[in-house]
């Protein structure tokens, strides 16, 4: 009965959220604050963790979420998930800064995928290029450039783990095994995994944006 109540008390507050009640979202960050403060310290990474401290970019996260609730449009949507996209392009946006774009030319990326980046040959090298410039931009450009947005919006279609494997591949530059040691799978998982989710992000963007790029 208790669970019932406070379901319902949660999806109402959620409701409040999506309406642009800034005061709601004030509750609900304090409400989610553990399950956001887990999902930053799972991305963070060992790097930038000695840069930032999560907490740190907590309040970062909380304050663009009030200062942009009035922009954005909720209404099909899990606050919290928005949140969690906050995050992490607070998370990226803190990379960039202190470690510095790390985009690769096509070159370098081709060499990664022999190397075993578990992508296939068919995958062009504009995809990865893409992938790696959405991830290394900062929030504010990515209104202005709708290749990077779009790649975004393919990225959110994705699982969260495949979003991780694929960061932790393509910007951190991480071997496959290393990543299957971090996400607890094998190489071989991780691998069928990276080769899917580029195939499944070329298919939803399509190969006459990847050429363009």
């Amino acid at each position: 009965m208790a669970s019932e109540e406070t379901s319902t008390n949660d999806e109402a507050l959620a409701n409040r959220v999506r309406s642009g009640d800034s005061q709601a979202l004030a509750e609900f960050l304090v409400a989610k604050h553990p399950q956001l403060m887990a999902f930053i310290d799972r991305r963070l990474g060992a790097g930038l963790r000695r840069k930032i401290e999560p907490d740190d970019l907590y309040q970062e996260v909380s304050a663009e979420a009030v200062r942009s609730l009035g922009e954005v449009d909720l209404t099909d949507r899990d606050p919290f998930n928005w949140l969690c996209q906050v995050a992490e392009r607070r998370i990226i946006d803190a990379h960039r800064r202190f470690f510095g774009s790390q985009k690769r030319d096509a070159g370098r990326e081709v060499s990664l995928n022999a190397a075993g980046g578990g992508s296939t040959s068919t995958t062009r090298p504009g995809l990865i290029n893409m992938l790696v410039a959405s991830m290394t931009s900062a929030s504010q450009a990515f209104s202005r450039d709708q290749k990077q947005l779009r790649m975004l919006t393919a990225l959110e279609q994705l699982p969260e783990e495949n979003r991780e494997a694929l960061r932790l591949r393509y910007l951190e530059g991480m071997p496959s095994k290393q990543i299957a040691e971090k996400l607890g799978k094998s190489d071989g998982a991780i691998r069928v995994m990276l080769t899917r989710s580029l195939a499944k992000l070329q298919q939803i963007l399509g190969t006459d944006t990847i050429s363009n790029v």
